[in-house]
Formats: structure tokens, C-alpha cells, sequence
């Protein structure tokens, strides 16, 4: 049957806690020597028993470097800790400020405004509705010019099926008058196969017979 499973606690021997202490202790600095040279880390290890007895192991030459590299890691984290949550506050502060403009632009929360205040939200809608206006419009214009350009690119084309199909109709009546004229000229023409005729007709006196 496998062991089973040790309960977290503590000891109450005082014996047996030593025991335990010393075994574990040695096994624990065992893997921190371990770890150093397999991974090529920095490794600084303090205890204290329960007697107040120190037990350390440091991975380098000088177990007081590597807190003073502990140290001022742990005091730029820190720093970057309150950087963040100094922008983090100025970003809350921001948000709320724009939330209470929108509110009052929407014509809400305006119990508190002055006539300053009250006049600055109207100049900002004033310019607001400018610029919409202004955007829409443009939008509109072109809008109509692609319908224009849509609109001639199809009579164009319209245009080009047209002057295709005159063309044709040209073509065929050009081959036609063609064919006209040249069933009108073959009843003139010597046909190869046409016979000669033989004439009698002699000049001067007949023969006497």
C-alpha cells in the first residue's frame, strides 16, 4: 500500500520537529544548490528555526549582493506599482470629468452651471452641430457625384451597344449593294464556255465555179 498523503501541521514534539527540521532543511538547500547550477540561477536562501538559529545559502560569492539586487528589484517594483496607480487616478479623475460634460451637452446635471458654464456647453453644441452639418454634406456630394459618374458610365455604355449595332447594320447593307452590283454585271461578261460562230464572208470577187 502506498503512504498516505502527510497532513500539513505542526509538530508538537519538540524532538520530532527538530528531526523534521534538519532533514527538510538539508533537502531544501540541496535543491536550491541544485537549481543554481541546472538553470544557471541566482539563489539566496535564509532560514530561521524555531530557535532562532540561521541557516543560508547564496548561490554567488556574497549572499549581501544578491539582497541588495533583491532590494532595489522590489523598490522599482514598488515605484512602478505607484506610477500605475497614479495614472490609474488621473484616469479615473479624466473619465469622470468627461462623463459630467457629456452629461450636461445631453442637458442633464445642469443645476450646478453658471451662466459661463451654461454658455461654453452652448458654443460646443453650436460647433458640434457645425461640423455634423458640415460632414453631412460632404457625404451628400459625394454620394451624387458616384451616382453621376454610375449614371454616365451607363449611357456610355448604352452609347457603345448603339453605334455597335448601326455598324453592323452598316456592314450588311454595304455587302449587300456589293452583291447588287455584282449579279448586275454578270450577264455582260464573255462566259468561258460561250461557242464561237464560224462567218463565210470573204472580200474581193466570188470564185467562179
Amino acid at each position: 500500500m502506498g503512504r498516505g498523503k502527510t497532513v500539513m501541521r505542526k509538530i508538537e514534539n519538540t524532538t520530532s520537529r527538530q528531526v523534521t527540521f534538519s532533514k527538510r532543511r538539508n533537502g531544501l538547500l540541496k535543491k536550491a544548490s541544485e537549481l543554481s547550477v541546472l538553470c544557471d540561477a541566482e539563489i539566496a536562501l535564509i532560514v530561521f528555526s524555531s530557535t532562532g538559529k540561521l541557516y543560508e545559502f547564496s548561490s554567488t560569492t556574497s549572499m549581501q549582493k544578491t539582497i541588495e539586487r533583491y532590494q532595489k528589484y522590489n523598490k522599482e517594483v514598488q515605484e512602478n506599482s505607484q506610477q500605475l496607480k497614479y495614472e490609474a487616478a488621473n484616469l479615473a479623475k479624466e473619465i469622470e470629468n468627461l462623463q459630467t460634460s457629456q452629461r450636461k451637452l445631453m442637458g442633464e446635471s445642469l443645476e450646478s452651471c453658471s451662466v459661463d458654464e451654461l454658455q461654453t456647453a452652448e458654443t460646443q453644441l453650436e460647433m458640434s452641430l457645425l461640423n455634423i452639418r458640415t460632414k453631412k454634406n460632404q457625404l451628400y456630394r459625394e454620394q451624387i457625384e458616384q451616382l453621376k459618374q454610375q449614371h454616365m458610365t451607363f449611357q456610355e455604355e448604352q452609347l457603345l451597344e448603339e453605334n455597335e449595332v448601326l455598324w453592323e447594320k452598316c456592314r450588311s447593307r454595304q455587302w449587300e449593294q456589293q452583291n447588287q452590283q455584282t449579279e448586275m454585271a454578270l450577264p455582260y461578261e464573255t462566259s468561258p464556255n460561250s461557242q464561237e460562230v464560224e462567218t463565210k464572208l470573204q472580200i474581193g470577187r466570188p470564185e467562179r465555179r
